[in-house]
């Protein structure tokens, strides 16, 4: 409803007024969230179009030695553990040694009473004496008899009979020289002596005790320390490599560390080869001597050995850690020129654990990623960590790969050693 005021013009409602501005006010408002809706959708939808670089570390594959080792766990076995046994019975008068103590061979152990022996042994002697004196008036005799005989001043079978008498004589005096014989050998039974130079153990039996020759505990255990031997496994499919190699002369050197495998103890090499395979395991036994002049390897000790089979020369070389086992079968990340990565199977030969020998499906100077690979896919977009410093990078990866070649360098002497002779 409109009026007219007095010069004839016309009046628009206030209320009319108000609703206009509050149409104009939820136009505008609409038009904002529109604007605002459309921004996000837009910005939104070229976020996702734009997916960052993954960000990775990469090193270059190397040329270099890779030892071809076989881990394997073992005992610590000795050349000889003896077990003293008496080889009479009698009284025990005396130990002669320390428990844990080194003994030589010859050494003395223990005592047995030695007394009723030597009452024996007197015994013998006496009938030896009175056999002997029976032998010489058997011989006077039959000196007599000899010179009768020949003038035919007695019967034949007098002179034939005092030969014989000769001949039990002889026969008596043997044994008795055998009886007393004997009695030295008891004699020295009675000394235990220790058979080999060793370390003997705790004391199995205290003086006093009554001992046999039947007794299987004995009287004391002998050990010998140094030289020792390792004994240890290794499967039948690695059998091949090794008899290889022992067969052509060379001398395979072996490696023992501690149960925690991470201090190297002793160095040794092998020396004997089981003669048959264990079907229950599939395993060879192998022997290692080791000299142990320090006695780091103690008996019946578990270690961890590392058998060098040979050494590969030249041979490509990545860090153990780009090597990754998935779908594809083994493989690696490759580093591509437009800074994406590809997929590419390899075939891997033996690891040191910081290094992997790759036999086929790389090649010297290509990069492979060793870290942050946890969401690449193949052909996905990379960025390499700190990519000004990338060649220094490589360079420190070629010297650690140069490093652990030459931790192994004594080992390819030798075996070009081998090759030559």
């Amino acid at each position: 409803m409109q009026e007219l005021n007095e010069v004839g013009q016309t009046v628009s409602n206030p209320v009319n007024r108000s609703r206009r501005l509050r149409t104009v006010a939820v136009l505008l408002l609409v038009a904002l969230v529109v604007a605002l809706i459309i921004y996000h959708v837009t910005h939104r939808g070229a976020a996702r179009t734009g997916t960052p670089a993954q960000v990775v570390t990469v090193a270059p594959a190397t040329l270099g030695d890779m030892p071809e080792t076989l881990a394997e766990l073992g005992t610590v076995t000795p050349v000889a553990t003896v077990t003293v046994l008496p080889q009479l019975s009698g009284y025990l008068t005396s130990v002669a040694y320390k428990e844990g103590q080194d003994v030589e061979k010859g050494q003395l152990l223990v005592q047995i009473d030695p007394r009723q022996y030597e009452i024996d042994k007197q015994q013998a002697e006496a009938q030896l004496a009175k056999d002997q004196a029976a032998l010489g008036q058997a011989r006077s005799d039959l000196a007599r008899y000899a010179e009768l005989n020949a003038r035919k001043s007695i019967a034949q079978q007098t002179y034939v009979d005092e030969q014989f008498t000769v001949q039990q004589d002889e026969a008596a005096v043997k044994a008795d020289k055998a009886s007393i014989a004997q009695y030295d050998l008891d004699l020295a039974y009675c000394r235990i002596t220790s058979p080999i130079s060793g370390r003997v153990g705790l004391r199995l039996v205290d003086p006093g005790n009554y001992v046999t020759a039947s007794s299987s505990t004995g009287v004391a255990v002998v050990t010998q320390m140094k030289p020792t031997t390792v004994e240890f496994t290794v499967p039948q499919d690695s059998l091949g490599s090794v008899l290889e190699r022992m067969q052509s002369g060379a001398k395979l050197p072996v490696t023992v560390y501690g149960s925690n495998d991470n201090k190297q103890i002793a160095t040794g090499t092998l020396y004997a080869i089981s003669n048959q395979v264990a079907t229950s395991t599939g395993t060879v036994t192998l022997r290692a001597m080791f000299a142990n002049n320090d006695e780091k390897l103690y008996p019946n000790e578990f270690v961890n050995v590392k058998l060098l089979v040979d050494t590969l020369h030249n041979a490509v070389l990545v860090p153990t850690p780009a090597v990754q086992t998935g779908a594809p079968g083994t493989y690696v990340y490759i580093v591509n020129a437009d800074d994406t990565v590809s997929v590419h199977k390899v075939t891997t030969g033996p690891t040191d654990g910081r290094y992997t020998a790759i036999f086929s499906g790389l090649s010297q100077g290509e990069r492979v990623v060793t870290d942050g690979m946890d969401r690449l896919s193949d052909g996905a977009k990379i960025r390499v960590a700190g990519a000004g410093t990338a060649g220094a990078r490589g360079a420190a990866a070629s010297s650690g790969a140069s490093a652990a070649s030459g931790a192994h360098a004594h080992h390819r002497s030798s075996d070009d050693e081998t090759r030559a002779s």
